[in-house]
């Protein structure tokens, strides 16, 4: 007979406080884009997959606990934000002009395109280029709040794995 230990109450609420973690920042992306008008660049748009990885995760936890263990899935999470927080620091680098951004912001034509294409590149409305900041708050951008978030995250997630293994 193996005695398995009750799970702690940060194994149960983990991974509800992930899918609302990452739900709770799609809602402000898509609720920035489509109640304030503000326009998302490639970059803006990247920075939404880890939120979406983590909603995911969290929901895997809530339904299929038995998939991974609490300790590694909250490990993931760690993963995931700072995979995040480097997109978010990169994104920051862009508008800070410290380099160039590899995500085709800005609309870059190509050096070789046809008169039918060139006429149909006209007609359509430019991407938003990545170097622009359209809202601050405090005098800082959404993609430096979310690096601080996302490393935040980062941190607490990781203290959260190691303390779970720690008592399993």
């Amino acid at each position: 007979m193996s005695f398995e230990p009750a799970p702690t109450r940060l194994q149960r609420t983990y991974p509800w406080f992930l899918a609302m973690v990452g739900v709770g920042a799609l809602v402000m992306a898509y609720t920035a884009q489509y109640g304030f008008g503000l326009e998302p660049c490639n970059l803006c748009l990247l920075q939404r997959i880890p939120y979406v990885l983590i909603a995911v995760v969290g929901w895997m936890g809530i339904k299929h606990p038995q998939w991974v263990s609490p300790g590694n899935l909250t490990a993931i999470a760690g993963i995931i934000f700072f995979a995040g927080a480097v997109l978010a620091v990169y994104h920051v680098g862009v508008e800070q002009h410290l380099w160039q951004s590899a995500a085709g912001c800005g609309g870059e034509a190509g050096a070789q395109i046809s008169v039918n294409q060139f006429q149909q590149m006209l007609q359509e409305k430019p991407p938003k280029s990545c170097d622009e900041v359209d809202w601050t708050l405090f005098g800082v951008s959404m993609a430096t709040h979310n690096a601080f978030f996302s490393f935040v995250m980062a941190g607490i997630s990781f203290n959260a794995a190691r303390r779970i293994w720690i008592t399993s």
